[in-house]
């Protein structure tokens, strides 16, 4: 166990549950003492600028990148970042879609939509529904699917999950997940299901704050879920997503957190695919007084930017939480991966005669371009649309 564990023991939201799997990693004590150590305000322009003279960024370029002294030089950053991004993606865009299969959640995380004591409609979808739902994207010509619930492991256990996954292998080459962090095991069996990436959000680095915001549910338990990436590879998966919830603590630290933990699971797992999301908090059901604060378009564009040329073979999502002119604007400069045809409720893309109950969404979206809109504007931007790049064979041939 890590010095930085043994160190807050004793507090409830550093404490494993029975059924938690408890790995050996350097990877959390690190990323939590250089968050900690990470001072943004001591940079200066002058330290921006050999950066951006360098061929390469390292970790204390990355700080430099993420600090305000960065920020006038956004154009710069663009500049160079598109180079990065052409070199290694071209002008290809990846397009998927997220499918949320039920809204049910055992966890109080205040911002969010789904939370166990927020009254909104809950809703859970059966195999007819799911398949239905499938179908229906599958018209579109998306390849590749990411499968979303609540976090609650009750109402949508790993067996509903892996069923879930198997329905979808059957209409989409490239399926994931963004459930709640699961056991090696768990992600060993939903990979044996057709599964081949899974998507969780840290949501902050910053435990004493993540406490505060994660009151109920295993979600509290915080190394737990931070070390959800590796037992997924170490679980067989393809490839894992990571990213912080920009808005709920200092989005410069929580930035540079996001992309550390990417880079060492880089290095420690150079089999997995690594990609990187960077979202920002958005209005729920209920309260539309949550938004991002002080991460405004220049902030979230600079963290963009820097992550690309940090992490310059890495995957980078950019949500619909962004409006349509936003994410056109970030494509040919560092993201890579854009959602199209989204709804964050539940039973929303099947026909009025076979809709079942429908349930609330998780958030509230700002772009709803539906996936043929999107790549409309994709070719406008003169990229090409990649819907799949990638061949299950391990699964092709069971």
């Amino acid at each position: 166990m890590s010095s930085t564990t043994r160190y807050h023991i004793d507090d409830p939201c550093w404490k494993y549950r029975s059924h938690m799997d408890q790995i050996e990693s350097p990877i959390l004590e690190t990323v939590l003492r250089e968050r900690e150590q990470y001072t943004y305000d001591q940079y200066t322009a002058d330290d921006v600028r050999r950066v951006l003279q360098e061929d390469t960024i390292d970790v204390e370029g990355l700080k430099i990148l993420l600090s305000p002294a960065a920020e006038p030089f956004l154009e710069e950053l663009a500049e160079k970042a598109k180079a990065v991004r052409t070199r290694y993606f071209g002008n290809s865009v990846y397009l998927f879609t997220p499918l949320y299969i039920s809204n049910y959640c055992d966890n109080l995380c205040v911002y969010c939509g789904f939370n166990c004591k927020n009254q909104i409609h809950r809703a859970k979808l059966d195999e007819a529904g799911i398949e239905e739902e499938l179908k229906n994207i599958a018209k579109t010509g998306l390849q590749d699917i990411l499968i979303l619930t609540g976090e609650s492991e009750r109402h949508s256990p790993i067996s509903y999950i892996g069923r879930a996954c198997e329905l979808a292998k059957k209409y989409f080459k490239v399926v994931g997940v963004e459930i709640y962090p699961a056991n090696v095991d768990d992600y060993a069996y939903l990979r044996e299901c057709g599964c081949d990436y899974v998507t969780v959000f840290q949501e902050t680095y910053n435990w004493e704050n993540y406490k505060t915001l994660h009151l109920l549910g295993n979600k509290s338990v915080f190394p737990y879920r931070l070390e959800t990436q590796e037992r997924a590879l170490r679980g067989g998966m393809r490839g894992v997503g990571l990213a912080a919830l920009l808005g709920l603590d200092d989005f410069r630290k929580d930035a540079f957190a996001t992309a550390l933990h990417a880079h060492m699971l880089q290095r420690a797992y150079p089999h997995g695919e690594i990609s990187i999301s960077c979202p920002r908090l958005r209005p729920i059901v209920n309260d539309d007084t949550i938004n991002a604060g002080d991460v405004g378009e220049a902030q979230l564009l600079q963290v963009i930017l820097a992550y690309r040329l940090f992490l310059p073979y890495a995957n980078i999502t950019i949500s619909t939480r962004e409006t349509a002119r936003f994410r056109n604007g970030v494509l040919p400069l560092a993201a890579t991966k854009l959602s199209a045809g989204v709804s964050t409720g539940i039973g929303e893309h099947s026909s009025e005669e076979k809709k079942q109950e429908e349930g609330d969404a998780q958030f509230e979206i700002a772009d709803s371009r539906t996936v043929a809109e999107a790549m409309e504007d994709v070719k406008a931007l003169g990229m090409q649309v990649v819907m799949s790049d990638y061949i299950d064979v391990l699964y092709e041939e069971k």
